[in-house]
């Protein structure tokens, strides 16, 4: 009993050196964007809120954040048909090559972001495509369907085909078997993907470094081209928080779609 009150205590002072590891730099920036001095001092002079209007105010700040929803957005979009029909694909029949076909999809996710933002930019110039706002979606996407395909195939390893079975022998046809029976079952999985791929993209800056071109700056550019102005350091503090605070909806509404209930439960 002694040792496994220490053992007990050991892993939540390790936790602990973990979790302060991980997110103590992000509490310092965010307490820093209240700070009255412009620069990074701890602790901070004072506190206000001013740089947070400013901020709001900052029509490039404002330029930036359009830019980060609409490529997330459209990128996870994108994601979400492909990623889903891959898994469907793989997951529903046998064929030659699948296991290859699976492998590739998700091998983005595995790579160096400037590994995929270098070879995405060489394909597309040698393609005669002109970098821009359609390379970067593109660019978001392929490594968005990976998040999408592994929440969608996770949970059709999950169904058992016999309800499937069952609404075609009732006499349902391909369509109403999906509409009425397999999508209400991966609705939660679709969304939850959805999700971690829009907060995938909205912060993304090696890959789109390579492929979104000149004239566009999302919100993670924009935060890296102004860390080395020391006039704008306080405006850097209050975007990077408001990234953070972003990214962190999204995050937590897919791991509440996702908590492993029952895909069947989960049908209403």
């Amino acid at each position: 009993m002694e040792f496994s009150r220490v053992t007990r205590a050991a892993l939540r002072a390790i936790t602990s050196l973990g979790f302060g590891f991980l997110y103590l730099p992000l509490i310092v920036v965010a307490v820093l964007s209240f700070n009255t001095s412009r620069s990074f001092s701890w602790p901070p002079d004072g506190f206000t809120s001013s740089w947070w209007s400013k901020a709001a105010a900052n029509s490039d700040v404002r330029l930036a954040l359009v830019q980060s929803l609409k490529t997330a957005l459209i990128a996870s979009l994108i994601a979400l048909m492909l990623g889903s029909m891959a898994a469907f694909a793989v997951q529903r029949f046998r064929f030659f090559g699948r296991e290859t076909i699976s492998f590739l999809v998700i091998l983005p996710i595995a790579l160096p972001g400037i590994v995929t933002g270098i070879a995405l930019n060489r394909a597309f110039r040698s393609l005669g495509v002109s970098i821009g706002f359609l390379t970067l979606v593109i660019a978001h996407a392929t490594f968005c369907i990976v998040v999408i395909y592994n929440n969608v195939i996770a949970r059709l390893r999950r169904l058992s085909p016999n309800l499937e079975e069952a609404s075609s022998d009732l006499g349902a046809n391909s369509f109403q078997t999906f509409r009425y029976v397999t999508f209400p079952m991966v609705r939660s999985a679709l969304l939850a993907g959805g999700l971690l791929a829009f907060a995938l993209s909205f912060d993304e800056i090696v890959v789109t470094t390579f492929t979104s071109g000149p004239g566009i700056q999302t919100l993670p550019q924009w935060i890296f081209n102004n860390m080395f102005r020391p006039n704008n350091l306080p405006l850097v503090n209050v975007v990077a928080t408001a990234v953070v605070l972003l990214s962190i909806i999204p995050v937590w509404l897919a791991q509440r779609l996702s908590d492993g209930t029952s895909p069947v439960g989960n049908r209403s």
